[in-house]
């Protein structure tokens, strides 16, 4: 556990966020400097074919150590943190023999991870627990999972007697940001299965995500100096607010809903008198609502700008990812063996659906079906964010019994 701890404090303290907007990738800088460490640590744990490629993903290959034919699995974690809050100069606090009270985070006091909000916290008393100081997000989306991953890697090529297949590692960059397998093919992963480690609560795992489009609106009103503007000048700021203002409160919206609930979500605003643009996320775990809810949001819009002619409204819908259940059969044995390693490793396997994406959703869009599975990310992209020692490690167990279940093919 030292050096799975060591490993993840050492990973969080490189600032790896993602940046939307910017036309590169990766998005960041700090993702090469994380791909870089990885790839200097694969070599030296005597990991084959590792390759940093021109876009700062990392590939590994732990070789197979069983003589039979094994299928291939793979297994993945995204370097990348969200842009929702500050990933610069995380300072990785450790709570040892965690005493089941509110953690205060000594940056900013006001930042409380309180137990009444987070009652899984009843469970790990006399854990180790992990936390940011409260000025910055921690990081343990995702790399918890990058440090369950490498000290998984490292365990199996320290001890060939464990029988196993072929296991390809890979890491991606900007998965927070929508694009993290862009630039990965999967061919190079050679995979029947995929597994990424970008998951919640011990035992937890999930075959279902959210389906996703963004939605940008754009209103374009009509300027003129405020000293002329009666009766012309029509503001492209009011429209939009007027727009806001419509949309459902106490429902269709992340702050009001769960389980397999829909959304519709505003992320962003920008602009001026002329023209105001905004960004919505369109999610739902049924692909073909996602068509209806951008229907939804120009009816809306257009209702808006019609008392206001020439005003108008231009609205433009990007596919993001697909819910990955709608792929989950081209490898019927992705999940049930997922839920014997989970069981092998003394857990009890809790299946879930995700109200978000992985790096999975596109992978098996693309042909290589990948659930995904628990590494102690709690709180996330918050400074409320923390992660569990016992927790991680109990995931670094189940990719152990995962490569053990698919080496007895």
């Amino acid at each position: 556990m030292s050096a799975l701890l060591d490993r993840f404090c050492r990973y969080v303290r490189i600032n790896t966020q993602a940046q939307d907007g910017t036309g590169k990738y990766p998005s960041s800088a700090g993702q090469w400097d994380l791909a870089k460490m990885l790839v200097h640590e694969l070599k030296e744990m005597h990991a084959h074919d590792v390759v940093l490629t021109e876009h700062a993903l990392v590939f590994a290959t732990i070789p197979a150590t069983v003589h039979h034919h094994a299928p291939t699995i793979a297994w993945l974690a995204h370097m990348d943190t969200s842009p929702e809050f500050s990933g610069a100069n995380v300072k990785p606090v450790v709570h040892h023999h965690y005493d089941g009270e509110d953690i205060v985070l000594h940056g900013d006091p006001t930042q409380v991870i309180r137990v009444k909000e987070c009652p899984e916290l009843k469970d790990l008393v006399d854990k180790t627990i992990i936390t940011g100081d409260g000025t910055t997000l921690l990081g343990a989306d995702d790399k918890a999972g990058v440090a369950v991953i490498m000290t998984a890697a490292a365990y199996l090529l320290a001890h060939p007697e464990i029988p196993h297949g072929t296991i390809r590692l890979c890491f991606t960059c900007d998965e927070e940001i929508g694009h993290g397998v862009d630039h990965l093919n999967p061919a190079r992963l050679d995979a029947v299965a995929a597994y990424t480690l970008d998951g919640a609560k011990t035992g937890e795992y999930e075959g279902e995500t959210f389906s996703a489009d963004k939605a940008t609106v754009t209103f374009k009103g009509v300027v003129i100096h405020p000293a002329l503007a009666k009766g012309r000048m029509i503001n492209a700021i009011k429209l939009a607010a007027d727009f806001i203002d419509k949309l459902p409160k106490d429902r269709f919206c992340p702050e009001t809903t769960d389980g397999r609930e829909s959304f519709v979500h505003p992320v962003t605003i920008q602009g001026g008198v002329a023209e105001v643009t905004l960004q919505f996320l369109l999610r739902s775990f049924n692909t073909a609502e996602l068509a209806d809810q951008a229907a939804f949001l120009k009816r809306l819009a257009e209702e808006v700008v019609a008392p206001f002619p020439p005003a108008r409204v231009e609205m433009v819908v990007e596919k993001q990812y697909r819910n990955m259940a709608d792929g989950m059969d081209r490898e019927p044995r992705a999940i049930p063996y997922l839920e014997k390693a989970i069981a092998r490793a003394g857990l009890v396997p809790r299946k879930l659906s995700i109200r978000g994406g992985t790096d999975g959703s596109r992978l098996t869009e693309l042909g290589i079906p990948t659930p995904n599975l628990f590494t102690s990310e709690h709180n996330i992209h918050s400074p409320l964010e923390w992660a569990c020692l016992e927790e991680m490690e109990e995931a670094v167990k189940v990719l152990v019994e995962l490569a053990k279940v698919w080496g007895e093919e």
